[in-house]
């Protein structure tokens, strides 16, 4: 306990910069996530399909442009007749990223190896001023 109290400002320090390294995963922007940049680039390249997890209100208020609409309730029973090559690139995106960070998980368990969450979600695409449909 006496070294707890002697060193306190060294614990707190190391709290501080644990709180900061893990930010990006609690935010959605973890490991895996795509940049919008990236996203684009992509989409552009590798043909990338572009699923939006969110709620169909959510959706109907602005999607990355030509994004499918598939809510995270549905993912697994709706992602195999969408997307039948599970080899293509799927970017999965929602408002945040928190939503699309855990449906990487449910595309990855049907066998979409090639799965990326966009970092930031929509939020991001559009403070990178990238096109969004209503």
């Amino acid at each position: 306990m006496d070294f707890v109290i002697a060193n306190w400002t060294l614990i707190l320090l190391v709290v501080v910069s644990g709180g900061l390294l893990a930010w990006p995963l609690i935010s959605g922007g973890g490991a895996g996530a795509l940049t919008p940049s990236a996203a684009v680039q992509l989409m552009n390249r590798e043909k990338a399909v572009v699923i939006d997890v969110c709620e169909p209100a959510e959706y109907a208020a602005g999607h990355v442009t030509g994004a499918k609409s598939i809510p995270l309730s549905e993912l697994e029973t709706k992602l195999p007749a969408v997307v039948k090559n599970k080899a293509l690139p799927l970017i999965l995106v929602c408002a945040s990223g928190a939503r699309s960070a855990r449906a990487v998980a449910v595309a990855k368990k049907l066998g979409y190896e090639n799965t990326r969450s966009l970092g930031g979600g929509m939020k991001a695409w559009r403070d990178a001023n990238l096109p969004v449909e209503a």
